[in-house]
């Protein structure tokens, strides 16, 4: 599989944001992300933040996948689990919103399936993004979502700012890049679902 040395930035820049606001946070990368271990931290954790490859199962949605060290982590075992604190997934991975156009009218991507598997905000991709610009979107997205005072500024309202802030990431990447067919393809693919 296709390395994604954009992803070590972007998760950098996550952890940078993430760490000058004092929130706890947990990095796996490589040999550490493994299926059980990324599973044990969707459970604990209230926000997720997946950068890696992902693939969309037309014929089995519910086989839907993220690219993990040790193999797929499906959509169907994340379902399985009660994630009580999940507030954010950012699912910085290829076609995390692609549907079936057979089935247009139905979500059954993966996306939709970490809202029912609780989440009450999914960041995801409706194709194949530019890996040299999730670092950018990650930074501005997590520097707007966790703005402000920490101790006034609870879970609950940061996750109801998640659609704002990915509109003042994407705007910036935008006037960054242009709306040429090229800078269209880079930042129209991510969207928000839930609240």
């Amino acid at each position: 599989m296709e390395k994604l040395p954009g992803t070590t930035a972007e998760v950098k820049c996550v952890m940078k944001k993430i760490e000058t606001k004092g929130i706890e946070s947990e990095h796996l990368d490589s040999e550490q992300a493994t299926i059980n271990e990324v599973m044990e931290k969707l459970v604990s954790s209230s926000y997720v933040h997946l950068a890696c490859h992902a693939i969309q199962d037309t014929a089995n949605p519910l086989q839907s996948a993220f690219y993990l060290h040790d193999g797929r982590l499906d959509l169907s075992e994340i379902m399985k689990h009660n994630i009580p604190n999940a507030e954010i997934a950012f699912l910085s991975a290829c076609q995390t919103s692609t549907g079936d156009e057979k089935l247009s009218e139905e979500a059954v991507h993966l996306a939709a399936g970490m809202l029912a598997a609780g989440y009450k905000g999914v960041v995801a991709t409706m194709w194949s993004i530019r890996d040299q610009y999730g670092p950018e979107v990650a930074e501005e997205f997590y520097g707007h979502l966790f703005a402000g005072n920490a101790e006034e500024d609870g879970e609950k309202r940061r996750g109801t700012r998640a659609a704002y802030a990915l509109q003042v990431a994407i705007q910036k990447l935008r006037a960054r890049i242009g709306d040429s067919e090229e800078g269209i393809l880079a930042w129209v693919p991510y969207v928000h679902f839930g609240i």
